[in-house]
């Protein structure tokens, strides 16, 4: 109880890590943390776009009662005054600090990150931060482009710096006043890579040579994917590299060279995200806290990278909304040992082997659990669950903590018994998740639509077994879904086809 968080969510992160059985990327720092955690691999966000995905697990709310389904409104105005997370723990005691990106920037957060609400101090962002889409990667012509792929010589970058190096600098001062401090704290630390434009230091390519780099297993669209399922990747198109493909819309295949690069340098970028979290850890160890610190890290959601054809996020498929996501709890899911760095510092040019995660459960959780999952770990009373309709609630949660899963081995907890509802194991675990569509055929704005201009939406439910989506009619006027509306499905079963490729929906539907 008591304890200090440390809340590290990444930017577009699917789980390409060495602890999620990755063979080929080299994340030491995070596999490190994760031997020491207990590891999700069925974990999933909400939505898969950075705004509507943030405030659903920050408010512990679906995406369908925070009325966000693109950047542009701010909860407490649009939907309820709902409390979040944050806002919790800083009403408990503890001293809320935020930096980077952890609120989505702009109207989406009230251009504040939602402070002072959520945090005791204004929110940190990096003054390279508004460079992101500059012209900064240098082409083989030697002029600069705004492209996709961008691995750069740092000291070339505006003030010789990236975002991430400047939040890791400035999470590891605070950690420095908070050890002096002796109070509690809830420190969020936003990271942006591996978000586009693939923008790393350039030695990260030397890990990851083009020749070890394959084509995603399934580069093509699926037979009987439904069109409206389909996202085509336009913010991509848009970059001065890609754009030079002159690739056709909507489902003009990227070259495979290209391909790999894409892929050669999201991998690159989740390595120099290592390299940060690494640093971050190492400085959790160095000022004494990390015996007393809980750890949590996931991502906002996942990335297609090639997979049915796809690139970006913008789907419900498991590569856009599957997420990395571990806890850290000292004398929980590891022992307390005094005096032993925790997370020595880890080169990923010269660290080889990977750590094996300390616990491993299957169990299908959901991003909208953090909040009480959060609140439990630290001893905090755990918001109630929501009635059906909780607008005019302020603190509630749609989500359900998931510590019982922590220690409980997988076969022991599919034998309990199920005497109460909140001591039953044995409910089929549904993770939840939706993505609206201007159209059922790909449009210039079907990745993502504004409010106004969404006529379906894509709810999808993901089980251990399968993956089921429906497409229904959508009112954007009084945010209302027509089930009787279906216009189109999508069922894939995981044992026979994980990657989610072949659409057995009209094969069942027919006989139902």
């Amino acid at each position: 109880d008591g304890m200090n968080v440390l809340f590290i969510v990444v930017d577009d992160l699917r789980p390409v890590l060495g602890c999620y059985g990755d063979r080929l990327v080299k994340s030491p720092n995070i596999d490190q943390l994760a031997s020491q955690s207990i590891v999700f691999s069925n974990a999933y966000a909400q939505q898969a776009l950075c705004a509507p995905s943030r405030v659903s697990f920050l408010t512990g709310r679906r995406p369908d009662t925070t009325r966000l389904y693109d950047f542009y409104s701010y909860w407490r105005v649009h939907a309820g005054n709902y409390s979040t997370m944050p806002q919790y723990f800083k009403e408990n005691g503890y001293v809320t600090l935020s930096v980077g990106k952890v609120f989505h920037p702009e109207v989406s957060s009230n251009y504040s990150d939602d402070y002072p609400y959520s945090w005791s101090i204004p929110p940190f962002h990096p003054s390279t931060e508004k460079y992101e889409n500059h012209k900064t990667c240098r082409g083989k012509d030697g002029k600069l482009y705004a492209n996709l792929v961008c691995p750069v010589d740092v000291t070339e970058m505006p003030r010789g710096t990236l975002p991430d190096i400047q939040s890791t600098e400035e999470a590891i001062r605070l950690l420095n006043v908070m050890k002096t401090n002796k109070q509690k704290f809830f420190l969020a630390v936003g990271y942006h890579k591996p978000h586009i434009p693939l923008r790393y230091p350039q030695e990260f390519l030397k890990l990851y040579p083009l020749e070890n780099i394959t084509l995603a297993p399934d580069p093509w669209v699926p037979d009987k994917l439904p069109s409206v399922a389909y996202n085509p990747w336009t913010d991509i198109r848009e970059r001065d590299d890609v754009a030079a493909l002159n690739v056709s819309f909507p489902y003009g295949p990227l070259p495979d060279d290209f391909q790999r690069q894409i892929r050669q340098s999201y991998y690159a970028a989740v390595s120099y995200l290592d390299v940060q979290v690494g640093l971050l850890l190492n400085a959790l160890d160095d000022v004494g806290l990390s015996n007393n610190t809980i750890i949590v890290f996931t991502a906002d959601h996942g990335w297609s990278l090639g997979e049915h054809g796809e690139w970006a996020k913008y789907s419900n498929f498991d590569v856009a909304t599957r997420v990395p996501l571990m806890f850290y709890v000292p004398g929980m899911t590891t022992s307390v040992s005094h005096g032993v760095r925790v997370f020595p510092f880890l080169n990923p040019f010269v660290h080889i082997e990977g750590s094996v995660p300390q616990g491993q459960s299957k169990k299908v959780v959901e991003l909208v659990s953090l909040f009480p999952t959060l609140a439990e770990l630290t001893g905090l009373q755990v918001p109630p669950a929501c009635p059906e309709t909780s607008f005019h609630i302020a603190l509630c949660t749609e989500g359900t903590s998931i510590v019982r899963y922590f220690n409980a081995s997988e076969a022991k907890v599919e034998k309990e018994g199920c005497d109460d509802t909140d001591g039953c194991f044995n409910e089929e675990l549904i993770a939840f998740s939706q993505y609206p569509r201007p159209a059922d055929t790909p449009q210039w704005n079907s990745d993502k639509p504004k409010l106004k201009d969404i006529r379906i939406m894509g709810y999808s439910m993901r089980t251990i077994d399968y993956r089921y989506t429906v497409w229904v009619q959508f009112n954007p006027n009084n945010f209302s879904a027509n089930f009787e509306d279906v216009h189109a499905g999508e069922l894939y079963m995981m044992e026979t086809d994980p990657n989610q490729d072949y659409n057995i929906y009209n094969n069942v539907s027919d006989g139902w």
